[in-house]
This record gives C-alpha cells, sequence and structure tokens, in this order.
C-alpha cells in the first residue's frame, strides 16, 4: 500500500463538478493498493497516517499529528500510484489490486482512520473520474510504503 500524504490547508475532491469530499486542515491523502496488500497493511499504515508528526507546534517544529491538532483526512484512491515505468512509456498497473479486492480495503482505511480521529474521513468514489484540489501547507509531502515497513 502506497500512501502519498500531503498537509493542507484545504482540499476536496469533485466528481462530475459536485463536491464529494472537502476538508480545511488537515490531510489529504492518496492511496494506492497493491495486489499483495492485507486488512494488516492497511491497520499499520492508518496509525502512521494518523500519528504521523508534520503539523508545527508552538515553536514552529513539526512536533503534532493530524490527531493532535483535530484535523481532518480526505482519502483518495489512486491505483496510479501502483504504475510500474520500467519498460517502454506506458505505464502498466499489474501491481494495482483489482477492485474486488481493493475496494474492501480502501473502505477498511476509512473505516481504520475515522476510528483513530474520532470523527468521519471525507473521501472520494472508488474508481470515478475525480478533480482533486489542495492547498499544500509547507509545502509537505510525504510518501509511505507498507512494503518498506523497516
Amino acid at each position: 500500500m502506497v500512501a502519498v500524504i500531503q498537509r493542507v490547508t484545504e482540499a476536496a475532491v469533485r466528481i462530475d463538478g459536485h463536491v464529494n469530499g472537502q476538508i480545511e486542515a488537515g490531510l489529504l491523502v492518496l492511496l494506492g493498493i497493491a495486489t499483495i496488500d492485507t486488512a494488516d497493511d492497511v491497520q499499520w499504515l492508518a496509525a502512521k497516517i494518523a500519528a504521523m508528526r508534520i503539523f508545527s507546534d508552538e515553536e514552529g517544529k513539526m512536533n503534532k499529528s493530524v490527531q493532535d491538532i483535530n484535523g481532518n483526512i480526505l482519502l483518495i484512491s489512486q491505483f496510479t500510484l501502483l504504475a510500474s515505468t520500467k519498460k517502454g512509456n506506458r505505464p502498466s498497473f499489474i501491481e494495482a489490486a483489482r477492485p474486488e479486492i481493493a475496494i474492501s480495503l480502501y473502505e477498511q482505511m476509512i473505516q481504520e482512520l475515522g476510528g483513530l480521529l474520532g470523527k468521519p474521513v471525507q473521501t472520494g468514489v472508488f474508481g470515478a473520474d475525480m478533480k482533486v484540489s489542495l492547498l499544500n501547507d509547507g509545502p509537505v509531502t510525504i510518501v509511505i510504503d507498507s512494503q518498506n515497513k523497516k
């Protein structure tokens, strides 16, 4: 599971011109789910995202998590994060999980993050053509791969 985590002052996702999910201060998380991912990856990654200290404290140091600031999360599924570009110029997505597996893990991630935050997570719609807008704060962007835990 690959997550691109961006600290934002605001973010939104639109589908067919309508806002589906929107947040103010918090994290925009783009999530790619691989064929080898499991519920264990969901739990590990959700805990990492919720506890990651990338928000400024009173001294301007990155010491606070999204939980600490009572921030929000906008979670967007993005299979293109699993693109392989080793051969040719057309990316291969063979390592991205098929919808019958990925949807379940995506829904588990929504529930897990919501439980850790104590409030609902805003989302896009799995497989939809989405327009994502954000105001990256910092900018701060972190990439985490659950297959590289060590």
